[in-house]
């Protein structure tokens, strides 16, 4: 990636007027190499806050709406103030109208709890352009499966583990990315511990069976699928029928195809799940990924 563009946030109450000078006024740049935050920041210190990451593709951001309504539900498990979404929609689309549009994107969100005793929260995006050509769309990836090491009904049973929340806690997350790398494999997908399917560490999962797509239900603890629900929004128009539910470890084998999806890497086949092949639908990948590409909004 090309250096990161940085910009500080004064984060406004949610219900905040706009200013005269409008919400760009509040949206300051931050010169390259400068820092940002300060030492006691309570996202340093503790990962006290929460993020949003929106792909940003000829100019355009995707997913807005799912992407802020994801922001909001996170900071209220978090009990952070609610964002003000009608400033933080004006500084994404200044972040984002930094970047060239020649390249895919992408546009982070973070909102902080503050420094600490401050009682003030923090507020910044970082917005940055892809590199590469994402050859994984094409080849797919190999993954492990990974026990998260709880039920799938978590939320249910301990809500204070803040599951469904994006948090940026994100060490356990990074750490299995390593796993799955020291196991041969490019990523991983957590499996709960009574055997259901849940997410990957940055993606959520995307099963086709027969003339259905696929999804883990969202109530067992993990995130909603901004690009899960733009796929489900085409599905229709191709005579796919969708589905979120408990999905099986096993239905993964038992599959007509596999993928991961997220705002930047879009739709990445399977190929190879804990050694074993995994069909992978080459013309539904590029279907998906056209689609997905194509979005302005």
């Amino acid at each position: 990636m090309t250096q990161p563009i940085v910009f500080m946030l004064d984060v406004a109450p949610a219900d905040a007027p706009e200013p005269e000078g409008g919400w760009a006024a509040t949206v300051h740049r931050v010169p390259d190499g400068q820092p940002s935050l300060m030492a006691t920041e309570l996202s340093a210190t503790r990962g006290d806050g929460v993020f949003e990451t929106l792909g940003v593709i000829d100019g355009f951001a995707q997913a807005v709406d799912g992407h802020f309504w994801r922001l909001a539900n996170s900071a209220q498990l978090l009990e952070l103030p609610a964002p003000n979404l009608e400033q933080w929609r004006a500084a994404m689309q200044i972040a984002a109208a930094a970047l060239p549009t020649d390249r895919q994107g992408g546009v982070k969100l973070v909102l902080s709890r503050g420094v600490e005793g401050s009682g003030v929260p923090t507020g910044w995006l970082i917005a940055t352009t892809t590199s590469g050509d994402f050859p994984s769309r094409r080849d797919g990836w190999k993954v492990v499966t990974l026990d998260r090491g709880y039920r799938h009904d978590l939320s249910e049973k301990a809500p204070w583990l803040l599951p469904g929340a994006k948090t940026l806690s994100y060490a356990v997350n990074m750490a299995a990315l390593r796993e799955a790398a020291r196991r041969g494999a490019d990523n991983a997908i957590f499996i709960s511990s009574d055997d259901y399917v849940m997410e990957a560490p940055q993606s959520t999962v995307l099963l086709r069976r027969g003339n259905t797509l696929i999804t883990p239900k969202t109530d067992i603890g993990i995130l909603p699928g901004t690009t899960q629900l733009s796929v489900f929004a085409v599905a229709g128009e191709w005579g796919f029928a969708t589905e979120d539910r408990l999905v099986a470890a096993s239905d993964l084998f038992d599959s007509d195809g596999v993928w991961l999806l997220s705002s930047v890497m879009l739709a990445t086949p399977i190929t190879e799940i804990d050694g074993r092949a995994i069909a992978v639908d080459r013309d539904l990948t590029d279907r998906l990924n056209d689609a997905l590409l194509a979005r302005r909004e």
